[in-house]
């Protein structure tokens, strides 16, 4: 029987390979090709976060947040270490808002980044579409998803209702690029801006726009928003920032990382690093101070990111001893079992309780006790 089963199986394997090619139907364990592998974000903290390094390649990642938290910042980043790699990156610019100088100072390489700023929604996702089956480009991002305006939209009259094309356009696009994307193997970015719903009284009023689809296509999601304002003698030089994996088919989901995103220069790595190696105990903090294996490395935050940023070798170094003792930030301590409680020896003495008889109720209450029951 098990034979039979066999044999039937591999003619119908036989039959779906010359009918669709070879690799349509694969065995699990058998497909290299099947391990994700990931381009980092640029955030030593969110790469270890996401639990592979990075963001998967070959899926579609969501970053979504409020205004002016990072979100451009973080997909500019990602393109950049995709450019160190080797790789082709390509930006959407649907809000028409990028800037090239900032890009340069994060480490993009503007001379070779794709640019296209589209006049609608069908033109932008159209592109990406192009971009993505030429299987030439390793990051695209598209910025953003509330920007993306439907061609029926832009030639209608400006007081004219459009209900739901947005959503209907996302879901039909991303029936198409899905499959697009896990065979180019790109790390595909949508942008996202966060709305509020109108007299939700319980629960988070927050959404994003662009219907559900996008949700569900993604196989991370992370919600960026910045917690905290950096200053140096009264001014403004940064932004402490938060980042949740609120999805993540890759790995665990739910964890957060902090980073300082500085104002010109980006995501602060040393000052990443700093914390981290803190963190892990691989640097030890007392009081203002920091050092390394009984050796100072300087008074105040401030100046062990200069010293890390000045000596790129030690920095390193720390990098690799955070590395190999990652696995300690999100592991789970067994909870520790409650001592058991030794048995009373004493013995109870026996208690008297006086026992009264019930009130007799007479013939005539409880009849009248009945016909109001009955009643």
């Amino acid at each position: 029987m098990a034979v039979d089963k066999s044999k039937a199986l591999e003619t119908a394997l036989g039959q779906i390979e010359k009918q669709f090619g070879k690799g349509a139907v694969m065995r699990l364990g058998q497909n290299e090709a099947m391990h994700v592998d990931a381009i980092p974000t640029g955030s030593l903290s969110l790469d270890l976060a996401l639990g592979i390094g990075g963001l998967p390649r070959g899926r579609i990642v969501e970053i979504y947040g409020p205004e002016s938290s990072g979100k451009t910042t973080l997909a500019l980043h990602c393109i950049a270490e995709g450019q160190k790699s080797g790789g082709y990156a390509a930006f959407i610019d649907v809000e028409h808002a990028l800037d090239p100088v900032y890009a340069r100072a994060l480490g993009v390489d503007v001379d070779s980044l794709l640019v296209s700023q589209p006049d609608t929604g069908e033109q932008a996702l159209e592109i990406t579409e192009a971009l993505v089956r030429s299987g030439a480009i390793d990051v695209i991002v598209v910025d953003s998803v509330a920007a993306l305006v439907p061609r029926a939209e832009i030639e209608g009259e400006m007081g004219d209702s459009h209900v739901g094309l947005q959503a209907r356009l996302m879901s039909q696009a991303l029936r198409k690029l899905a499959g697009a994307i896990s065979k180019s193997n790109c790390v595909a970015i949508f942008i996202n801006q966060l709305r509020e719903k109108v007299g939700v009284m319980y629960g988070n009023p927050e959404v994003t726009p662009g219907g559900r689809a996008l949700k569900f296509y993604s196989s991370v999601r992370i919600d960026i928003r910045r917690i905290e304002t950096l200053k140096a003698g009264g001014e403004m030089i940064g932004s402490r920032t938060r980042a949740k994996v609120v999805k993540n088919k890759i790995a665990p989901p739910f964890r957060e990382a902090e980073f300082d995103v500085m104002y010109g220069r980006g995501i602060s790595r040393e000052g990443e690093l700093l914390d981290l190696a803190v963190k892990l105990d691989v640097v030890q903090k007392s009081g203002a101070w920091f050092s390394f294996n009984g050796e100072r490395l300087g008074q105040g935050r401030d100046n062990v990111k200069e010293y890390f940023r000045s000596h790129s070798d030690f920095a390193a170094k720390i990098e690799k001893q955070v590395y190999d003792n990652a696995g300690k930030l999100y592991a789970k301590t067994a909870p520790v079992p409650a001592a058991a409680a030794e048995p009373d020896k004493s013995v109870a003495k026996p208690v008297e309780v006086e026992v009264k008889a019930a009130p007799a109720v007479s013939q005539k209450s409880k009849a009248s006790i009945d016909i109001m029951v009955d009643d």
